[in-house]
């Protein structure tokens, strides 16, 4: 199997007993992708592109390539249509321009010494008609958000149910998106197939009602999902391909009866593709209240509840590539490498105001707090002028 699979892991744990080594640091490989560090650079929506046209531009390429010291980069959430787009200011992959905008960030990250991978994905029911050409958004069954927009405050409406032409057209519209990011020299590329968006629509019973070969049954509901990465293995190699799964998170109203059946059968189906890496977000630990409120107030089952020990049972299930997810600590996430839980750890706020993360974390320098009302949208605050430790210091001294 390409990539770290177990038994590589097993001898590389002991290697670090043997020489204290920080795991942390080891260079490793994402599938057929070789990384420097085992610290992930986790896919984050910034929305910095143009809210217009959704092209990347020399902000963005600023940004990414100021964090070319992670092992590996995951872009925001890039659209593959213009109806597949839940936020104005992604950087989108459809058009040529788009192309060519992320061609601009992906030269100045390698020019850098980093790796670049895209999260594609598709928003399905998550976008409003006036984001996507005044059409309703489509989704695996109609079934509406009843919570508003998180910046505009409108309603969602109630999605269009994709028949099979539709599922069709999108299985293309990744296939096309695969090829756009091999012209824009991206290192591999990662499905977005959790947090609500159309991927997960599909694999959730909370969404999927649909009674043909795409609902039901597990193997129907992950259908989508394998014609997806199958369609863009043509482009990419499955060596060079990963997804992100969010099995039991509630965002964007979603729910799944057994996340854990759906998570075995996912993985076996990975394994067997020797698919590139998996990234698994556990229950969300910062708005841990919140949900455990909202499942009891649904009458739903507990995440926590649904997948106890979320990490300890991961690697039993799967013998390929995995990144852990969850707002980890850095104490957290060097107990789960050198426990052989997964092989690399996906960081997402401290990646926001620590461009320099793993030398801070190597040289056990002090964290920066990320400014929070700064996340989305604007200018270069909060997005480029986060400095390096180095550059901070030098800044106190002078």
């Amino acid at each position: 199997m390409m990539g770290c699979s177990s038994s590589q892991q097993d001898v590389s744990i002991q290697q670090n007993k043997k020489s204290s080594i920080n795991p942390y640091f080891e260079s490793s490989s994402l599938g057929s992708i070789k990384t420097k560090n085992r610290i992930i650079m986790a896919g984050m929506s910034r929305l910095r592109a143009d809210p217009k046209t959704n092209i990347p531009n020399d902000l963005m390429a600023e940004y990414y390539s100021q964090r070319a010291s992670f092992g590996a980069i995951i872009t925001e959430s890039s659209a593959i249509s213009s109806n597949s787009n839940a936020f104005p200011g992604s950087g989108n992959i459809y058009t040529l321009e788009q192309v060519e905008g992320w061609k601009k960030v992906v030269d100045k990250v390698h020019q850098n010494g980093g790796k670049i991978i895209i999260q594609l994905f598709h928003c399905g029911r998550v976008a409003l008609p006036s984001f996507i050409g005044g059409e309703l958004p489509i989704a695996p069954s109609p079934i509406g958000l009843t919570t508003p927009h998180f910046f505009t405050k409108q309603s969602y409406p109630v999605p269009k149910e994709m028949n099979k032409q539709d599922i069709l057209n999108v299985i293309e519209q990744f296939k096309n998106a695969a090829i756009n990011a091999k012209k824009a020299n991206f290192d591999g590329i990662q499905l977005h197939a959790g947090n609500g968006y159309l991927i997960d629509q599909f694999l959730r019973d909370g969404t999927n009602k649909r009674t043909d070969d795409y609902g039901g049954s597990i193997p129907n509901r992950a259908r989508f999902l394998l014609e997806v990465i199958d369609s863009i293995s043509q482009v990419f190699g499955y060596d060079k391909i990963g997804v992100r799964l969010t099995p039991t998170g509630r965002y964007n109203e979603m729910y799944d009866s057994n996340p854990l059946e759906l998570v075995q059968y996912l993985l076996k189906q990975f394994e067997k593709r020797n698919l590139g890496f998996v990234e698994l977000k556990r229950h969300d630990k910062t708005n841990r209240k919140n949900i455990q409120q909202s499942a009891a107030d649904d009458g739903l089952v507990d995440p926590e509840l649904q997948m106890p020990n979320f990490f300890d049972s991961i690697r039993g299930l799967y013998k390929g590539c995995i990144i852990l997810n969850d707002g980890i600590t850095y104490e957290e996430g060097l107990k789960l490498l050198q426990q052989n839980k997964g092989d690399f750890i996906s960081f997402g706020r401290y990646a926001v105001s620590n461009p320099d993360l793993p030398q801070r974390f190597q040289n056990n320098w002090e964290l920066s707090d990320a400014d929070q009302n700064t996340f989305y949208r604007g200018g270069d605050k909060g997005y480029v002028d986060y400095l390096t430790y180095e550059q901070s210091q030098s800044k106190n001294k002078s």
